[in-house]
């Protein structure tokens, strides 16, 4: 079967849309809705408010109606993706955070890749931090993973990815159900990235792609660093072997500070566990070998710890 061709750089790519989530952040997602309407590739964008009371439907109705808007009356976290891309016909999905945008062209090269890659999944583009113009730290860890993929793979394997600058296949997002309800926000890509490898999807970093990021000062650290310890105990547990998961959280319980903050973090795991213990289902080795390259890259990184 032919490859699909490629489209011109002048023209709309009507192959990859955009999806926004948001809440309370109402000029950030408007000057981030700015950036996204002067690309080339004139991406559909989806927005999913969660529950905002700034005003920020309202601003996105009158400033932007292009936009596709999904205004919910509860804060859904991540699960307001899965919204956004079931409105959705294109075969790949862009997702952004409201503080962040996509450079000109990378959509459409995003989409050229995994056309010509069909058991591609998930391409993580590079972080430009704005308004220096200088790389996230967590660049460095995405272009020296030690994951191992497949020989094909157009940029190195990741084990897991970044949501706000991650290109999606729409096909794969959907086998895997998505984002975890019960996740809600902070790490959720790690589950969704070991259920796409079990499947047998690649996950890759490219460096031709790009997102810029003006970092909000709209958000609750504390509860971003409690939600992202449960997360990671929960997603440890639910997809780990035994002894794997015992040595990550060791790890965790002897690094992360040691105040209200992570009490609440570990006791709201603890409330979950019989969840977990439901849900468990092991990772096959394949997909377990991932997340067991990654354990001294985690270990020793200076751009994923708890410290807020």
């Amino acid at each position: 079967m032919a490859e699909p061709a490629a489209v011109p750089d002048h023209a709309p790519d009507t192959r990859v849309a955009v999806v926004v989530i948001t809440h309370q952040r109402r000029e950030e997602l408007l000057l981030a809705l700015r950036r996204l309407r002067e690309l080339p590739e004139q991406p559909h964008v989806v927005v999913v408010d969660n529950g905002s009371t700034d005003g920020t439907a309202e601003a996105v109705r009158t400033l932007h109606p292009w936009v596709e808007l999904i205004a919910s009356p509860v804060n859904l976290g991540a699960v307001g993706r899965n919204l956004g891309v079931a409105r959705l016909d294109t075969p790949y999905v862009a997702f952004c955070d409201d503080d962040t945008w996509w450079e000109p062209g990378s959509l459409r090269a995003a989409a050229d890749t995994l056309d010509a890659h069909p058991r591609l999944a998930v391409l993580t583009a590079r972080i430009v931090v704005e308004p220096g113009g200088t790389e996230d730290p967590i660049v460095a860890e995405l272009r020296d993973s030690p994951v191992r993929g497949a020989a094909w793979l157009p940029g190195p394997a990741l084990g897991s990815f970044l949501a706000g600058a991650s290109v999606l296949r729409r096909e794969a997002f959907d086998a895997v159900g998505g984002f975890s309800e019960r996740l809600w926000l902070g790490g959720e890509e790690e589950l969704m990235a070991g259920d796409l490898a079990a499947a047998g999807w690649e996950l890759c970093y490219l460096e031709a792609l790009t997102v810029h990021h003006q970092a909000s000062t709209a958000r609750d650290p504390h509860r971003r660093r409690a939600d992202g310890i449960r997360n990671t105990l929960w997603t440890t547990w639910l997809r780990r072997p035994l002894r794997p998961a015992l040595r990550r959280t060791w790890h965790l319980l002897r690094t992360v500070p040691r105040d209200r903050v992570t009490a609440r973090g570990l006791l709201a795991a603890l409330r979950g566990l019989p969840w977990v213990l439901r849900e468990r289902r092991v990772l096959p080795p394949h997909a377990e070998a991932r997340f067991a390259a990654l354990e001294h890259a985690q270990r020793s990184s200076t751009a994923r710890r708890y410290v807020s």
